[in-house]
């Protein structure tokens, strides 16, 4: 399968063409963990990190990266991740987005790894999904958050607001407790 690019006048954004139809009509715009919900496609792509937004239309897939990010990397990443899920067979958008209960934690994890864990990351640490139960979130703060004393600042003010922004049935972000051996 071969996936024309074509660059534009923005360096942050670029177009990929595939030799596939992507959608049967009009477009889809993805900028938020709200938005990529309805698409398996955009959750995989903004799943690589420094993703701004995606705009589908039946012949194009148009990808803004942030300012930061290498082209150069994401590329190849974008691409193969295109060809896969063309491979499937399945809709680029999918029409069903009910708040099914067993599709809450695909919906936490989606945007811990397309919003959150990239800000993370830059500040040298990660941030691991440990379990959903009764609207509470636990995960595992790793690397410089760690030990980091701005940690559950962090963990409250920016990851429990937006899950609880963008997830209604989040009621509350835990740090797990690390055991002492």
């Amino acid at each position: 399968m071969i996936i024309e690019i074509q660059e534009t006048p923005d360096p942050s954004v670029i177009n990929f063409f595939p030799p596939h139809p992507l959608l049967r009509q009009g477009s889809a715009e993805f900028v938020d963990a709200r938005s990529i919900r309805k698409s398996p496609l955009a959750e995989q792509i903004f799943d690589l990190g420094n993703i701004v937004s995606l705009f589908i239309t039946a012949d194009m897939i148009s990808v803004t990266k942030t300012p930061d990010a290498s082209w150069e990397e994401l590329k190849p990443l974008i691409m193969a991740e295109i060809m896969d899920y063309l491979s499937t067979g399945e809709e680029i958008v999918t029409t069903d987005t009910t708040e099914d209960p067993d599709n809450i934690i695909g919906q936490i994890t989606s945007l811990l790894n397309a919003r959150i864990r990239p800000a993370v990351k830059r500040d040298g640490g990660d941030i691991k999904f440990i379990s959903f139960n009764d609207g509470v979130v636990l995960v595992e703060m790793q690397g410089a958050c760690k030990g980091c004393p701005y940690a559950m600042r962090t963990l409250k003010d920016g990851v429990e607001h937006i899950l609880k922004t963008y997830i209604p049935k989040v009621r509350e972000v835990r740090n797990i407790e690390e055991k002492d051996s």
